[in-house]
């Protein structure tokens, strides 16, 4: 996305920079802006969790003994695994642990788009700011940009349902659900009560700023295809006798 516009602004029908910041309170320039802001929420609130969950566990020699389990983005919760409750293992009978679930998939599909969707922001700013002239002559910019913004509204779409469908499926592999799948805590002598796990409210800030973000692009599709040949020439044939 980011390269092909790039190539086109050090093209020599790009030299005659033009700085017009008025671009910026025109729909077309101020929703662009308002993308690169939410696409920032996005990968801040979602690829920067890191959380724990923890368990209370009392065996043998050991009573309330805090065993935690920390996860992270891109949660792999698979590969996270509670600590022993003692240097004994509860006399052998506690073995590893393991979360259940690998949502790397869904979360780092979210927030690679809001990445690649940040930096088309910024190279389709700097056009609409300094080469804004170029922008309306030509009829390959205006194509582009609205096939880019059609593509990544759907991308939004796809990727927030998919990143909320995890998010409910983290919650209940980190949650107290958790306890009557664990086998230790089934034997002889041995309880586990669920203690807490870390608040979740800046995933699920990211959510919502994925569904903001597919509205925002999903809106924008009509300014930028007003600025297209497509709708010049739908608007002439319209005006034909």
């Amino acid at each position: 996305w980011c390269g092909f516009l790039l190539s086109l602004l050090v093209s020599p029908r790009m030299v005659g920079l033009r700085v017009d910041f008025g671009s910026l309170l025109e729909p077309l320039g101020f929703i662009k802006v308002l993308e690169w802001i939410f696409s920032i929420f996005v990968f801040a609130t979602c690829g920067g969790f890191q959380g724990e969950t923890t368990l209370l566990v009392s065996c043998k020699g050991v009573v309330n003994k805090t065993v935690t389990a920390a996860f992270a983005y891109p949660f792999r919760l698979n590969t996270v695994a509670f600590s022993a409750p003692d240097p004994k293992r509860c006399g052998g009978t506690w073995t590893d642990i393991y979360l259940v679930g690998n949502f790397s998939s869904s979360a780092q599909f979210f927030v690679t788009l809001a990445v690649l969707a940040f930096l088309y922001c910024i190279a389709a700013l700097v056009v609409y700011i300094g080469y804004k002239h170029v922008y309306q002559q030509s009829s390959k910019f205006p194509l582009t940009d609205l096939a880019i913004t059609v593509i990544t509204a759907f991308l939004w779409l796809v990727s927030t349902f998919s990143w909320a469908t995890a998010l409910a499926d983290i919650k209940m592999s980190t949650g107290a659900s958790i306890i009557p799948g664990i086998e230790p805590c089934k034997a002889p002598g041995t309880t586990c009560r669920f203690a807490f796990v870390t608040s979740m409210k800046s995933l699920n800030v990211s959510v919502v700023f994925g569904l903001l973000n597919m509205v925002l692009w999903g809106g924008n599709i009509w300014f930028v295809y007003k600025d297209t040949n497509l709708h010049h020439q739908s608007k002439r044939i319209s005006q034909s006798p």
